[in-house]
């Protein structure tokens, strides 16, 4: 059974928060994600800050022309993410410049894993069709999947829906980061297509990114390390 790790995603705009948020993470060996949230409110300094020592999910998602998101990555390096992430839907030329990006400016032991963004998981058919999109989830990420992977990107951020599919095609030459996490009878918030992190485990995730149900929690430590035993085989 694929190995899983756990993410812990650090979506705050307070930057004390941010840091005890991410000490969980480091008494628990986890990988942090930082996103907009905290990178728009708290600046590319704070990022530095706050990633240095620690693995680090860097999740801009980035979807522009080529050159910008080249040129974006390339601005990248001192912050030494493990993982970084582009949406699919860029195209093929956009992530081979995100991919080149990588190549050129990275050195060789610090090279990130470029990560394609296919569907959204609060994304479900109806918010499909209403932006003209009228295929399942599953076969817009499939089609998404094919065409990044060619392109150049080393994993794919999809649901927990879609992983025992692409898991079965692609084996284990791609990296499935899964958002969309929920534990056991919580709340879904504004995710749609969702898992628990046992079942997503199981489907063959490599990473689950999981945040409110853990640092919402009243022990936030207790949970990383509940669901962490939910990780193993």
């Amino acid at each position: 059974m694929t190995k899983t790790g756990l993410i812990l995603a650090i979506d705050t705009k307070d930057y004390d928060l941010a840091e005890q948020w991410a000490q969980i993470a480091d008494l628990t060996g986890q990988m942090i994600k930082i996103g907009m949230e905290f990178t728009y409110a708290c600046g590319f300094d704070a990022v530095r800050k706050l990633a240095r020592g620690r693995q680090v999910f860097l999740d801009l998602k980035l979807h522009d022309i080529p050159n910008t998101v080249a040129s974006a990555i390339a601005s990248l390096v001192s912050v030494k993410p493990a993982m970084l992430t582009i949406h699919t839907l860029g195209g093929k030329d956009m992530i081979k410049a995100a991919r080149k990006a990588i190549n050129v400016n990275f050195p060789d032991n610090q090279k990130p894993l470029l990560l394609g963004v296919t569907v959204l998981t609060s994304m479900d058919q109806e918010n499909l069709n209403s932006v003209n999109l009228h295929t399942t989830p599953l076969e817009q990420v499939m089609k998404l999947a094919g065409m990044a992977l060619d392109a150049g990107v080393d994993g794919l951020v999809c649901s927990s829906e879609e992983v025992a599919t692409l898991r079965k095609i692609y084996g284990d030459k791609v990296v499935l980061v899964v958002p969309g996490i929920r534990l056991e009878n919580a709340k879904t918030d504004d995710q749609k297509r969702i898992m628990t992190p046992a079942l997503a485990h199981k489907a063959g995730a490599n990473w689950i990114v999981v945040g409110r149900p853990i640092t919402q929690s009243a022990n936030p430590q207790q949970v990383a390390e509940e669901i962490i035993c939910q990780l193993q085989d």
